[in-house]
């Protein structure tokens, strides 16, 4: 195991390459301890691909992948510097681990063995993405498991924390494999029965970050049904069909070819900002796949596999060219897409939904797996 507690450290692995460094930059959110608390861990494989990952917010910072002509470029939203994601006025989630729970709570109330909770409403009139400072905002420890090409994350939100019930002791571990995948494992343990619903919020253009919009990226959505929202946002209950909407994904498709249609669910969302019902095919709680992406003119292609049910396909509809990423470029309208796996908005408060409460004594288990690859 290496320790963080130096200005630099580089360690081979069998499975690639390590590189760990402590930020030098201010940060001034007021859940920042100090400026060494907050590392960077860099993980590359035998085929070059490497993942930049910070313990502040459980950030993927970056995603250098290749081409079909083998060029490399970073497919992630985001930025250099971690001030940039601390002091930013407009903070997207880029490259984040959200929760308590990812996505809305309608009024950011719920209800739990009678007793009525309430959240901080940072999405008015709803609660999301855990809070104001929910998960994405806090500093994670961080372990690197050397053998794995992977580094831990862990996190312990207390009862009460933004509002929601019980001592949540959870972690993130980020796996680089050399099938140029990687792989999410969450985990959790609570000591009072509390709502869940942990997801990945990184913003990929499979072009390259900062290279226009993503509209003409391939999309399938391994879905037959998605939740329907109100006006603001929070799902009705229903789980229709897609056939015959914008929303049927089920045969690859261009994000942008039905994104303006005369569509009621497109105008609450200002495009695509929905989740979908993935088929598991009586394979509950078991890993299968539920997206994939391709971008035509780079080759890049992601495939998405998870254990969770649903999975909120989002199109960059607030992105408006106002934040300058990475590469200096701006991210404009559309200029990424999310793929966040996880259970349905507003679970708590559905009573139809996959229920998303943790009791004491069960453990909170899901996988994600990101897999890279290109085609001619």
């Amino acid at each position: 195991m290496l320790s963080f507690r130096i200005p630099l450290a580089i360690a081979a692995l069998t499975a690639g390459t390590l590189t760990i460094h402590a930020s030098t930059q201010a940060a001034t959110a007021a859940e920042v301890k100090t400026a060494s608390d907050i590392q960077i861990v860099s993980l590359t494989n035998e085929h070059g691909m490497s993942i930049k990952v910070t313990n502040y917010g459980a950030i993927i910072m970056s995603i250098v992948v290749p081409d079909k002509d083998g060029k490399l470029a970073d497919v992630a939203l985001g930025y250099d510097d971690i001030r940039s994601y601390t002091n930013a006025v407009d903070k997207p989630y880029f490259g984040a681990v959200v929760g308590r729970y990812g996505n809305r709570i309608a009024k950011g109330k719920f209800t739990i063995d009678g007793e009525e909770y309430s959240l901080p409403i940072n999405n008015p009139p709803n609660s999301l993405h855990g809070g104001i400072i929910g998960f994405d905002k806090v500093i994670w420890d961080i372990q690197v498991e050397e053998s794995k090409n992977a580094v831990k994350l862990s996190y312990l939100a207390k009862d009460g924390e933004e509002g929601y019930p019980g001592n949540l002791s959870c972690s993130v571990t980020y796996t680089l494999t050399d099938e140029n995948e990687i792989k999410v494992e969450y985990f959790a343990t609570t000591d009072k029965a509390t709502p869940v619903n942990l997801t990945q919020h990184t913003y990929f253009n499979l072009a390259g970050e900062g290279e226009g919009d993503i509209l003409d990226h391939q999309l399938m959505i391994n879905a037959n049904r998605f939740t329907p929202v109100d006006e603001t946002l929070i799902p009705t209950g229903k789980t229709p069909a897609v056939q015959g909407t914008p929303f049927d994904f089920t045969t690859a498709k261009a994000i942008g070819r039905d994104i303006n249609s005369d569509n009621e669910q497109l105008r609450f969302g200002g495009g695509y900002d929905h989740n979908w019902v993935l088929d598991k095919g009586g394979q509950t709680g078991e890993l299968t796949l539920a997206a994939r992406v391709v971008e035509p003119k780079s080759g890049r292609v992601m495939e998405v596999s998870t254990t969770e049910p649903g999975i909120q396909f989002y199109c960059g509809n607030f992105l408006d060219g106002r934040l300058i990423g990475k590469s200096g470029k701006e991210y404009v309208y559309r200029g990424g897409f999310c793929l966040e796996t996880q259970h349905y908005p507003d679970s708590p408060n559905q009573p139809n939904f996959p229920s998303t409460i943790l009791k004491p004594g069960d453990e909170y288990e899901t996988t994600t797996i990101f897999k890279f690859s290109t085609t001619k």
